[in-house]
């Protein structure tokens, strides 16, 4: 469905918009919802945040969406996103600006639900919305939480405790904020949904060679618990073993210097070949054998879900959510941390055509029964329906 704005530049307008959606939604005013990211990055939450943008039903709740740096790769898919620009500094003088502004913009628009989805607009709009008295105020947690500071996982914390919902996208984040006090009546567990052009037959980006077997990585080259090195290490001991096959590192970042010296250092500048930032992560996938994500840290990966969806066989490592979507019938879960259990299980794989198709097929049925686009809007929709309900929110009129 499609995704109706409601930044407006006079009442009259907002009048005009009120009058539409109540038309439209049975003589009903439907709530305001204010969804918030940081930015809009190639990335796991990015991408979620943009995908439920714009699926959710606009008969229903009337959107309007915020971010704190207007930039990245999904911005063009959105159109327009009011900026609350903190000025690089959570505790500034431009922070303190923007967080009166946001409070301003809450009250102005009637907003009835305001979802943060990640670290900085937890920290920027949960305050906000609550001194604007916005009945229903969310959370989000879409990271484990273990590559927070001490200090960052305090404040957050101390922030969620305002909420009256966290969504988490995994079990594992959910449960680590239950250990860190956060009610467990508070927590939601609302996994990552995939659009359907993700289970489509899809033509590969790079043309499959004969004799030739690919092994891709994709993930954002910003950060070391995504652990690129590991898969390099792991794939000079199977190039040693396996000498038909090729690796694919699809993303970028600051890191990426650094990685191509130590391919350079490697010996595997023949082997290993850099595709930068994809949009069109379908047919990547298509052109693989297998795909491997060997991170430290993972709540809900989109790419083991991308993966799966595609049909190729995953190896991960066994950390935070990825047991709730690998088992031994759709993918390979290894050590983390264990070079020589990567190797082994890539190795494994690239040796046996059979067990491939059989845990592609596997992981494409799990997904295809468990994470659709579908299933996350409902899971939202109910959730924003539910608290409003609880809250007895009634539409006012200006």
């Amino acid at each position: 469905m499609s995704l109706v704005y409601s930044v407006v530049s006079s009442s009259r307008t907002e009048d005009l918009a009120d009058q539409q959606h109540k038309a439209s939604n049975g003589g009903k005013f439907p709530p305001d919802v204010l969804l918030m990211i940081d930015s809009l990055e190639t990335g796991g939450s990015e991408r979620h945040f943009t995908d439920l943008a714009r699926c959710l039903d606009s008969s229903s709740f009337r959107i309007h969406l915020a971010c704190i740096q207007r930039r990245g790769a999904f911005l063009e898919s959105l159109g327009e996103l009011s900026q609350f620009s903190l000025g690089g500094s959570l505790y500034g003088i431009q922070s303190l600006r923007a967080r009166f502004r946001l409070g301003r913009y809450l009250s102005r628009y009637k907003i009835a639900i305001a979802h943060a989805f990640d670290f900085y607009t937890n920290l920027t709009l949960i305050p906000a919305a609550k001194m604007a008295r916005v009945p229903v105020v969310i959370g989000s947690q879409r990271q484990i939480g273990d590559l927070l500071t001490w200090a960052q996982s305090r404040v957050q914390t101390a922030a969620f405790r305002l909420c009256d919902r966290v969504v988490c996208n995994s079990r594992a984040a959910a449960d680590r904020l239950a250990n860190q006090g956060i009610p467990q009546q508070k927590l939601m567990v609302i996994r990552n949904g995939l659009a359907s052009a993700a289970f489509a037959e899809t033509t590969p980006a790079l043309p499959h060679k004969a004799g030739i077997l690919r092994v891709g990585m994709i993930a954002r080259m910003n950060h070391v618990s995504k652990n690129h090195r590991g898969f390099l290490r792991a794939a000079t001991r199977v190039s040693a073993k396996v000498p038909n096959v090729e690796f694919l590192l699809v993303g970028d970042g600051p890191l990426r210097p650094e990685l191509e010296r130590v391919v350079e250092n490697l010996g595997l500048v023949d082997r290993v070949h850099f595709l930068g930032n994809r949009r069109d992560i379908p047919a990547i996938l298509a052109s693989l054998d297998l795909s491997v994500l060997p991170s430290a840290s993972e709540s809900m990966s989109n790419v083991i879900l991308e993966s799966m969806a595609a049909g190729v066989p995953i190896i991960a490592n066994r950390v935070g959510g990825n047991p709730e979507l690998i088992t031994e019938r759709n993918g390979i879960l290894v050590p983390p941390d264990d070079d020589e259990a990567l190797s082994a299980a890539i190795e494994a794989l690239l040796c046996d055509k059979a067990l491939r198709v059989e845990l592609g097929q596997n992981a494409r049925q799990f997904a295809q029964a468990n994470f659709t686009l579908e299933q996350m809007r409902n899971g939202y929709e109910r959730l924003y329906a539910d608290l409003l309900e609880i809250k007895g929110w009634r539409r006012r009129r200006t």
